[in-house]
């Protein structure tokens, strides 16, 4: 049940279920942890909690790649700088390291606006739908990618993208209006510019493979990783240091100085809270440079993965704290997810096929 190949469905499917429930941590501590204290909640400062469990995933990611030595890249070239000696795939990579570096911290800042756990993955999954059709139209041109995007792919997408719609648009009296937001909007905007370049570099590196050269996701999950967490120690020094360089600054930053300069008692257990993100990078980096998958279903697993995940976090919440039980566009959006996941079934068996005659994967991955 548990043993499957490279490229098959049940491995595919593993991902997904590692995703769906880290995911559902997640979405359920961000609630949790920023709850009103006068209802049993921490009541911790938004920007606090985005310090402390931003910290707590990075570190489960880069323990993990530094301690089982991924970043050693099977490489297609190796190339010199004087004495260093890397592979190439480097100078490419490490860009990508520093859009996630943005997406970490803006992909936490989405759940903190005052909307529900699902709504933020709505928005957020269906903007990198979109992302993930259009880097497939774009490096089909470029030559990059030989695959054909399926009809059933395309169709999955209409569905993904008009769930999403449901939950953008459709505002009651008592809801956050999300398009009205500068703040929400400008969150959004970093999110998509960071995750457009990221997709784009992935499935460039996942497309480039020269013959006989191993899919290293680990390789290249790993110097990503390096990459986007010594982006953000950098990042965090200069917000740290700049009520000391700058006469004026925002609340905002003076809330994150004094999150490190004096942090929350229940710090540690925020940071500890922040290990599910960090596991959820490995299944999301997985699943978007699944093999033999184009950007578009790739991007569509993914995403519809964490909006059900959403799903069951806000319902985890509602029992559980006393949270948002979910509206009637939450629901309705749901079904309209479920439409695209059965086209995506579709589009799966066509490209098993697919991969099975072109010798792409072993004959025993249709059924493990």
């Amino acid at each position: 049940m548990f043993r499957t190949t490279e490229g098959s469905t049940g491995r595919l499917i593993q991902l997904c279920i590692g995703y769906f429930i880290f995911y559902v941590i997640t979405g359920v501590s961000v609630k949790y942890f920023t709850g009103r204290p006068e209802l049993g909640f921490p009541g911790m400062n938004q920007i606090e909690y985005l310090v402390y469990s931003t910290f707590g995933g990075s570190l489960v990611a880069l323990s993990v790649v530094l301690v089982l030595r991924w970043f050693k890249l099977k490489s297609n070239k190796m190339i010199s700088w004087g004495r260093l000696r890397f592979p190439s795939e480097v100078l490419y990579i490490i860009p990508s390291g520093v859009c996630t570096a943005v997406i970490i911290p803006t992909t936490t800042m989405m759940y903190l606006l005052p909307i529900s756990v699902m709504v933020a993955m709505v928005i957020m999954r269906a903007s990198v739908i979109i992302i993930s059709r259009v880097v497939d139209a774009v490096q089909i041109k470029q030559g990059i990618l030989t695959k054909r995007v399926y009809w059933e792919e395309n169709i999955a997408v209409v569905f993904a993208l008009t769930a999403a719609a449901i939950n953008i648009f459709w505002v009651g009296p008592n809801d956050f209006d999300f398009a009205a937001s500068a703040v929400a909007l400008v969150i959004l905007g970093s999110y998509i510019v960071a995750y457009s370049l990221r997709i784009y570099i992935m499935n460039y590196y996942k497309n480039t493979r020269a013959k006989g050269v191993k899919l290293d996701n680990n390789g290249f999950f790993a110097i990503e990783q390096i990459a986007a967490s010594l982006t953000m120690m950098l990042a965090t020094y200069i917000l740290f240091k700049s009520p000391e360089w700058f006469s004026t600054v925002s609340a905002e930053l003076i809330t994150f100085r004094d999150s490190i300069a004096t942090p929350h008692s229940l710090w540690s257990l925020a940071v500890v809270a922040g290990f599910a993100y960090g596991i959820v990078a490995f299944f999301s980096v997985f699943i978007f440079m699944f093999k033999g998958r184009t950007a578009t279903f790739a991007g569509l697993v993914n995403r519809l993965t964490s909006l059900v995940a959403g799903t069951a976090a806000t319902l985890v919440s509602y029992f559980a704290f006393g949270g948002r039980f979910p509206s009637t566009q939450d629901w309705l959006a749901l079904v309209f997810i479920f439409i695209a996941v059965g086209f995506l079934t579709r589009a799966e068996r066509k490209r098993m096929q697919e991969l099975l005659l072109a010798h792409e994967i072993e004959s025993s991955a249709k059924t493990s």
